[in-house]
């Protein structure tokens, strides 16, 4: 009995925190503008872009992880998936260039870090860990790839000339 208690307090707390988030909602149109604005700038690391790119190629392919005829949670995983790769892309600003497309946007610093600290509240911790790692482990897999050859050899297997022509 006591575990359904605790349970059920976890789930008023989790609402709460939800009910946490509508302030943020209002605001994001301003942050899809810094973040288009980011995206757009060539001192932005191509890194993070790539990984908004294929968050946002995740959306538009329609292929859920949870399908979405699941009641309830069907349509979280499009949600988490976008608030992830926000969280990731944002992680990879220089601070300098997020501070100055703070400013040419109008968005107070201090509104936006509350609302970043709230976002990532309500991302289980177990979940963020382990997104945070794909980064690296995508850096290690492209450096192992490189020290192996087999780019130039695919490279030059893809462009030779058939010989019977």
């Amino acid at each position: 009995m006591a575990k359904q208690k605790s349970t059920g307090r976890a789930g008023v707390g989790r609402f709460v925190s939800l009910l946490a988030f509508l302030p943020i909602a209002s605001r994001v149109p301003d942050y899809a503008r810094l973040i288009g604005a980011l995206v757009l700038d060539e001192r932005m690391p191509s890194d993070r872009k790539i990984m908004l790119g294929a968050a946002a190629g995740y959306i538009v392919v329609g292929r859920d992880i949870i399908p979405d005829s699941v009641p309830l949670i069907g349509g979280l995983d499009d949600l988490v998936v976008v608030v992830l790769a926000v969280d990731m892309f944002l992680d990879g600003v220089p601070p300098e260039l997020l501070q100055e497309k703070l400013l040419d946007l109008g968005i107070e610093r201090a509104a936006f870090d509350r609302d970043v600290a709230q976002i990532r509240r309500l991302t289980p911790g177990p979940v963020r860990r382990t997104i945070r790692r794909i980064p690296g482990l995508l850096k290690t897999a492209g450096n192992a790839i490189d020290r192996s050859g087999v780019v130039p050899r695919a490279r030059a297997w893809i462009t030779r000339e058939d010989p019977t022509t």
